[in-house]
């Protein structure tokens, strides 16, 4: 196994809360997953009273043609696990699609963009789902690393890097991010930044120079690599569009999803009923009259 291998399979295999654990296990088994990844904000927190967010793989061949074509499927859930209500939110796709995503064979940037970030693989249903997880992952962090060099500057830290692949990557998305988006990630886990960028750096040929900064040389075609991120990133809005039109008429749990969302940033409690559960496009209007009349002063 290589260093990269071995630090990603570290991060990977660390132990999660025990209510984070038993969450991924009711996924899996709801979903149909035969592996669940654990990612994102509350993954550096620890606030099980938050959102917290999920990838399950599944079996491809269990998906219907919409789910394998405009991946992933989104969902929302709420568990109860030790008297405490536990809420995530979850990308299901097949694990045969994930990896081909993590080693750039698709037009998405979003797969390598987010497990080049630090996450627990807290569900595998077999060793060989698992190391098929932790070869994705690895990929992910090296093809995030091409693109750093690319797009980063001629020499410079690791942090440098890692920051000038975050905004242009957050860019091409068709997202709204708090302004230092990239910095607040790097400073959450700085030594993983630091240590992965050399290591997927030689895994993926770029030599390095190190006079107290690093700087990519070798066979490394820093032109050849642009002109593919602006293939990528030309596709990054549209694609995202798609996947938004796509989850407004299938995102299971899209109502309750929204509601606690509002209540949680406003204050105003707005009931879920069977109606607005089941046509959460429907309704969408009265719950935002109804939010803008209790909201008023």
């Amino acid at each position: 196994m290589t260093r990269l291998g071995a630090l990603v399979g570290d991060s990977l295999d660390r132990a999660e809360l025990p209510a984070v654990t038993r969450l991924a296990s009711h996924l899996a088994g709801h979903l149909g997953g035969v592996a669940v990844l654990y990612y994102g904000s509350t993954l550096r927190t620890g606030d099980l009273s938050a959102i917290l967010d999920f990838y399950v793989l599944t079996e491809g061949r269990k998906q219907p043609w919409l789910s394998r074509t405009l991946w992933p499927d989104v969902s929302y859930h709420e568990v109860e696990i030790d008297g405490q209500i536990i809420r995530a939110k979850v990308a299901t796709m097949a694990l045969e699609t994930f990896a081909r995503a993590a080693r750039d064979e698709t037009a998405d940037t979003t797969i390598w963009t987010r497990f080049c970030q630090p996450s627990r693989l807290v569900f595998s249903a077999d060793p060989i789902t698992g190391d098929a997880v932790r070869a994705a992952v690895r990929d992910a962090v090296i093809w995030a690393s091409r693109y750093a060099a690319a797009l980063g500057p001629a020499q410079g830290s690791a942090r440098d890097y890692w920051l000038a692949l975050f905004r242009e990557t957050y860019g091409a998305e068709f997202r709204v991010e708090a302004l230092g988006r990239g910095t607040t990630i790097l400073d959450n886990a700085p030594e993983w930044y630091e240590q992965t960028l050399p290591l997927a750096w030689t895994e993926a040929g770029i030599g390095t120079e190190s006079d107290g900064s690093l700087a990519p040389v070798s066979d490394f075609d820093r032109r050849a690599v642009v002109a593919r991120w602006r293939r990528r990133r030309r596709l990054g809005k549209p694609l995202n569009v798609a996947r938004l039109v796509k989850a407004a008429w299938t995102f299971e749990g899209a109502t309750r999803y929204a509601l606690w969302k509002i209540e949680r940033h406003s204050g105003v409690h707005i009931p879920l009923t069977p109606w607005r559960e089941r046509h959460p496009l429907l309704a969408a209007p009265g719950v935002l009259f109804r939010l803008w009349r209790t909201a008023r002063p």
